[in-house]
């Protein structure tokens, strides 16, 4: 029986995805790496590049949006259950993570949090796929606002999930030079 995966992430709380065979060759002879995301390969190599991960002596989990030549079907999940040694799968699409749980995979439901409609939508989600994890994304935005701000000119308006004063502070701080929202309370800051 598969480790409880609450367990699994507390032990083991950086998870290496990978998105080529420098990546995989990477984590593959990492001592520090346990788990691994696997974002690249297509239907004819997903197995072998399991195998590889596997043969280290660490978790598998394909990402099903990423490998091409898998659809948005569910089946696509049973072909990774019956033709890799996978241990789990991520997904965007809540249906493939519902089907990878029923198959005993460990089974991780990725969203994209871009503004307050993506996350009223996270409840319904998880009361139909019931994942083992969630993945949020992004996860450093004042981040990525720095990085971006130093490479333009351009003026960058900081946009999705800003609802408290700190939200605008912290995007303000990383160089936007406004922020948008649909939270009125904000707008009387």
């Amino acid at each position: 029986m598969k480790e409880n995966f609450f367990k699994l992430m507390e032990a083991n709380p950086v998870f290496a995805s990978i998105k080529n065979e420098e990546g995989l060759e990477t984590c593959r002879t990492s001592k520090e790496i346990t788990v691994v995301l696997i974002l690249y390969g297509d239907i004819c190599h997903i197995g072998q590049i399991v195998e590889t991960i596997k043969d280290a002596g660490k978790i598998a989990i394909v990402h099903m949006d990423l490998i091409e030549g898998l659809g948005g079907k569910e089946t696509t999940v049973d072909f990774i259950k019956e033709h890799t040694a996978a241990d789990g799968i991520i997904s965007t699409r809540p249906a493939l993570v519902k089907r990878g749980k029923e198959l005993g995979l460990y089974a991780i439901l990725r969203i994209f949090m871009l503004d307050s409609r993506a996350f009223e939508n996270i409840q319904k989600q998880l009361n139909f796929v019931k994942p083992d994890a969630l993945e949020i994304l992004p996860g450093l935005i004042p981040k990525i606002i720095r990085r971006v701000s130093k490479m333009t000119k351009i003026p960058i308006i900081a946009g999705g999930l800003i609802s408290e004063k700190e939200d605008v502070v912290a995007a303000l701080s990383a160089g936007a030079i406004s922020v948008s929202t649909t939270n009125v309370n904000v707008w009387k800051m």
